[in-house]
């Protein structure tokens, strides 16, 4: 059971934060939704906050797809701001202070639900399941029957198939005014994967980070690897590249790939190597190594990392990853039950998608942090299970935590 650190964090400058932040707390406080079926209408709050470029504004996330009711969802805690949306389960704003107090949003979105469906697809903070990253060939067995499954890159699935958790509309319910729930039923056969599966995600904001709790049930085997996909810019979403910000791993091996990104199944050690993070170091120092193989094959970075731990307790243990962000002084350390972290570093952004603000998605312009079980286990049997029996749960969690330098 996770505990919340008894050690406080707080943000510098906090009074000139809060300051800024003020005009945020009532429209949260107003404008989140109780559920599915309870659109609210922007207050006045609200309305300065999308001027000022800080929050979407929830009317435009108002819709239906596939017969159910989209929306937006502020969450509020301290000093920590998220609008999430029930469409993919997505965080869409994530507000934080920077060393100077000034809100900061640090991860990637569009401001309209349009934009989530019709632009070409990003996950962008979207929860993707059945199966998080890929899995070789599109097709796995479990209990000697094989299962076909979509293929949406190149010859492999990614994130789930076709239609995965990121495209679908989630049941949301607001538990208060810092936790959000989500549930979803996966049924039998949908995307190829087998059994009717129920998926909770919370999302907790806490007063120093974000945290989420999944869960989930299946009345047959099936496969599962749940993880959240934002794209974090810790200088801010749109505000350029990524290349400056330090990152810290704390994994030692890797699981290298083929040409089509699947682990080839060895594990290998990251010292002497572009992917050596065991020390902070700086994301675009060695990215463009097209020396090393690895890197060619990626374009740069998309690789998981074997965590030294899985931690299992509370966040004040060893991080799975510190990243820091050069020009804001914001850091994200993450801290994960899983025992693998995918990193990816922005390698097929090409600054099409329109973000919130008018900023665009520019190459290399963002990084993601995937916290998972390893690409392909179902056909990796040395790696570790992702099968889940009719009888068992899954739980996991993921808890990213802010601070500055």
């Amino acid at each position: 059971m996770w505990r919340r650190s008894k050690t406080a964090h707080p943000f510098i400058n906090k009074r000139r934060y809060m300051n800024k932040l003020n005009f945020l707390c009532s429209a949260i406080l107003l404008a989140g939704c109780g559920g599915n079926q309870q659109p609210v209408t922007a207050t006045a709050e609200t309305t300065t906050a999308i001027a000022a470029g800080l929050l979407p504004n929830p009317d435009s996330f108002r819709d239906t797809v596939d017969g159910l009711t989209t929306g937006l969802y502020f969450l509020h805690n301290g000093n920590l701001t998220a609008a999430i949306t029930n469409y993919g389960a997505r965080v869409v704003s994530l507000i934080v202070p920077d060393r100077n107090g000034n809100p900061t949003d640090v991860v990637l979105g569009y401001d309209s639900i349009g934009k989530y469906i019709h632009q070409p697809d990003t996950y962008f903070g979207a929860i993707v399941g059945r199966y998080g990253n890929r899995i070789g060939q599109a097709k796995f067995k479990l209990n000697g029957k094989e299962y076909t499954l979509y293929k949406n890159n190149g010859p492999n699935t990614l994130h789930g198939g076709k239609k995965g958790f990121d495209a679908v509309v989630w049941t949301a319910r607001k538990l208060d005014t810092a936790t959000l729930r989500l549930t979803y039923l996966s049924k039998d056969g949908e995307e190829g994967y087998p059994g009717n599966l129920n998926v909770t995600v919370i999302y907790t904001l806490d007063s120093n980070g974000l945290r989420i709790d999944y869960d989930a049930t299946t009345d047959k085997p099936t496969v599962l690897n749940l993880t959240n996909h934002s794209y974090f810019n810790l200088n801010g979403q749109g505000s350029g590249t990524i290349n400056n910000h330090l990152l810290q791993l704390y994994a030692d091996h890797y699981t290298p790939v083929d040409s089509t990104l699947i682990p080839t199944g060895k594990v290998e050690p990251v010292a002497g190597t572009p992917f050596d993070f065991t020390k902070p170091t700086t994301i675009g120092g060695r990215v463009d190594d097209t020396a090393n193989q690895q890197i060619k094959f990626g374009k740069g970075y998309d690789h998981n990392f074997m965590l030294l731990n899985s931690i299992a307790d509370e966040p004040s243990n060893l991080p799975a990853a510190i990243a820091t962000g050069d020009l804001s002084g914001i850091v994200m350390s993450v801290y994960t039950d899983q025992p693998g972290i995918q990193f990816y570093g922005g390698n097929f952004m090409a600054g099409t998608n329109p973000l919130k603000a008018g900023k665009t998605d520019g190459y290399r312009t963002a990084f993601c942090l995937e916290t998972q079980h390893f690409p392909n286990s179902p056909n990796e049997p040395s790696f570790p299970s992702t099968t889940l029996k009719a009888g068992e749960k899954y739980v996991s969690w993921t808890f990213f935590k802010f601070s500055t330098k």
